[in-house]
């Protein structure tokens, strides 16, 4: 089948690519030379977009059918050797062109729907191209919907709460802006309509006041022919009243963490050890190398990248707490992808390629999206260990609960200054609660304290890293030499 499309006669219009003057001469019926009359003799063929096209003609072969009704639809059989580019944008128009539609894009590959939260503008409202009109929220991420074209919105053909999925149109909008007077005085004359009538209800409800006054006084009389019977519920407790209570829908995302939680708990031995860490050594070093830190690489140094490279170090020395269990096998992972706990959970992958300046800046870029909106889905999907850091917030200690289906996750807290015997005398240290919850299906006690035994011998004394020394501390091995352990007292 061959697609014949006409160009619309207007200025601008040259833009299209035009292969030639005539087409292919072929033999028509005639229903279908009667169906294409209204063609004119100069027909062109468009390899590009067809922004301009606005009525096309079906040429069918021997036994087919023809429609001379116009149709904004693409000629999916046009000639094998022409290269058209495919456009993406979702959106919709009528035959005139001036109104286009704003639907639900593409949520991600495991995602089929989402719920209308809010909508970002009104009927009558200009928006620009690629402007968010709506977001949807999904169980993980907001999405926003976005105006296809530039234009005013009519009206909205969805309304918030809704579960729409991808495809689904939400607003109708108006290039020209046409229209849409027309869509909202409507509202702007029913509040007057309604006015009108207002007056005479003051007027019943003042003849309607005195009816009370006499309904009042049998209730005044009442008592005195019958006292009031005991209150009995004077020793039950007092609730307060529904007036004070507000009712509001979860969002899907709190649903999906409320499930995915309880599916935790419910599915895996919970289990939590816990250690302390002195942080005297690894805040000199943050403090010692900031500026260098910050000029050389254009990002501050921080905490956390020193925990997830002694996270990634404690996973390398027990590899069973970065594996998984899998119906009747254990899968071993030989790649460390850390999931960094907040609101949403951005994954590092491949964490045990990067250094310290490649964490901190994932980290910032990850923080970011975050904040902006505008992280993807995969860059939230996966993860084989996850950290979790409360102390942001001012939490002491806490259990941290696994997050399915990865085995273990680290708690970090808040760092206090503490009394501690160092070299036999009572000093100050600042020093962190650490937890690790872990799958104890999986995952015996035994590897557990040495998982985080490793972690606070290497946040402790970071030359770890660089050496890779295990069993004694650094000062202990050159205990011989004072000038070598001072550095750690």
């Amino acid at each position: 089948m061959f697609g014949v499309l006409r160009r619309k006669a207007a200025a601008g219009a040259s833009s299209a690519s035009v292969y030639g003057n005539s087409f292919y001469k072929l033999k028509l019926g005639e229903s279908t030379r009667r169906a294409c009359s209204v063609l004119p003799e100069e027909i062109r063929h468009y390899s590009r977009g067809f922004g301009h096209v606005r009525t096309f003609c079906y040429l069918p072969l021997a036994g087919q059918t023809v429609s001379s009704v116009p149709k904004r639809v693409v000629v999916g059989s046009l000639h094998q050797g022409v290269d058209m580019k495919i456009w993406s944008r979702p959106l919709s128009s009528n035959s005139e062109g001036d109104i286009v539609e704003a639907v639900v894009p593409y949520m991600g590959e495991s995602i089929t729907d989402g719920t209308l939260a809010t909508f970002l503008k009104k009927p009558g409202d200009r928006v620009e191209i690629d402007e968010p009109i709506a977001q949807i929220e999904t169980d993980k991420v907001t999405i926003d919907v976005s105006s296809p074209e530039a234009g005013v919105i009519q009206k909205f053909l969805a309304k918030e709460g809704d579960t729409v999925e991808p495809g689904t149109k939400v607003a109708i909008i108006s290039k020209s802006g046409e229209g849409v007077n027309t869509h909202v005085a409507p509202s702007d004359e029913k509040p007057s309509e309604k006015a009108a009538p207002s007056p005479p209800f003051p007027a019943k409800e003042e003849k309607e006041k005195p009816t009370p006054k006499v309904e009042s006084t049998p209730v005044v009389q009442k008592p005195k022919g019958s006292p009031p019977p005991p209150k009995t519920s004077a020793t039950e407790p007092q609730l307060p009243p529904k007036e004070r209570e507000r009712r509001v829908p979860m969002t899907r995302l709190r649903k999906r963490v409320a499930t995915r939680l309880k599916d935790s708990q419910n599915t895996f031995a919970l289990l939590t050890t816990f250690n302390e860490v002195d942080m005297t050594n690894l805040m000199k070093l943050r403090s010692d190398y900031k500026d260098t830190f910050l000029e050389k690489h254009g990002v501050k140094l921080g905490l956390m990248s020193g925990f997830v490279k002694a996270a990634i170090s404690a996973l390398q020395k027990q590899p069973i707490v970065n594996a998984v269990i899998d119906g009747d096998d254990i899968i071993y992972r030989d790649y460390v992808d850390i999931s960094i706990a907040g609101l949403v959970v951005p994954v590092l992958r491949n964490a045990e390629r990067m250094n310290f300046a490649e964490v901190e800046k994932e980290i910032n870029n990850l923080a970011k999206k975050a904040t902006d909106g505008t992280i993807s889905i995969d860059e939230m999907a996966g993860g084989t260990f996850t950290i979790s850091n409360g102390g942001v917030y001012g939490s002491l200690l806490s259990t941290p609960i696994i997050n399915p289906p990865q085995s273990a996750i680290l708690g970090m807290h808040s760092i206090v200054s503490r009394p501690m015997v160092v070299g036999g005398n009572i000093v100050p240290r600042p020093m962190m609660y650490i937890a690790l919850t872990y799958d104890h299906r999986l995952i015996d006690g035994r590897e557990a304290v040495f998982f985080l035994r490793r972690i606070k011998d290497v946040v402790e004394d970071p030359r770890r890293l660089l050496l890779d020394v295990d069993g004694l501390r650094l000062k202990d091995t050159f205990s011989k030499h004072p000038m070598s352990a001072a550095v750690y007292d």
